[in-house]
């Protein structure tokens, strides 16, 4: 039998669908040129770094991006930028993550994430009406948290605020080095490539 107790997600290529290109594309129609130098799958840099570590705020980040653009840009464009990261959200996967509570598993988010990513996660999720906190007992985000993902802060927050030992925990990342970090504080971990089915894998773990 499995001592897991405590299962984290990562949310984006996991519990999410990530879309990179459609991101690339929506920041350079908002007139980012380098769009791709300033964008990255796992970590970002930057002031978008900085915004994803709660260093600078939202409205921060938005005249930030201005200057760099060289215009003026609204709240409204930046949701809309950021917004391109996400592809779809499987159904299956948020089922999953219900079955897992259900079963009395502590079920959590922890994720390298911003306000405008949020922002839409907070109100219509699923399609159905159900904001992401409905999915989750706890979630633990970067820019609240003031840490990223490798960082192994982030980590130990997430463990104290689950009450779970690391062996008790399984964490769930399509990063590489997300994964490495869990392992080496003595999390169990599960790296799924990039929106690739985790529900089998995750299932053989807990059996």
């Amino acid at each position: 039998m499995s001592n897991i107790k405590n299962i984290a997600f990562d949310l984006g290529g996991v519990v999410l669908a990530l879309s990179y290109e459609q991101a690339v594309a929506r920041f350079e129609e908002i007139g980012l040129r380098n769009a791709r130098q300033h964008l990255d799958a796992f970590e970002q840099k930057g002031i978008f770094g900085d915004l994803e570590a709660g260093r600078i705020s939202a409205e921060t980040f938005r005249t930030e991006l201005s200057r760099l653009i060289g215009r003026e840009l609204s709240m409204d464009e930046c949701y809309y930028a950021w917004h391109g990261y996400v592809d779809h959200v499987p159904p299956q996967n948020l089922e999953a993550l219900l079955n897992l509570r259900s079963r009395g598993y502590k079920v959590c988010l922890l994720s390298n994430t911003n306000p405008f990513m949020m922002q839409w996660a907070g109100r219509d999720f699923d399609g159905q009406g159900h904001p992401i906190s409905y999915f989750f007992d706890a979630m633990y985000l970067s820019y609240q948290c003031g840490v990223m993902k490798p960082h192994r802060e982030i980590f130990e927050m997430m463990l104290r605020g689950q009450q779970s030992l690391p062996q008790e925990t399984l964490f769930v990342d399509d990063g590489e080095r997300n994964v490495q970090a869990a392992a080496a504080l003595g999390m169990l971990t599960l790296c799924p490539h990039d929106n690739e089915d985790w529900i089998q894998p995750l299932e053989q773990f807990l059996k």
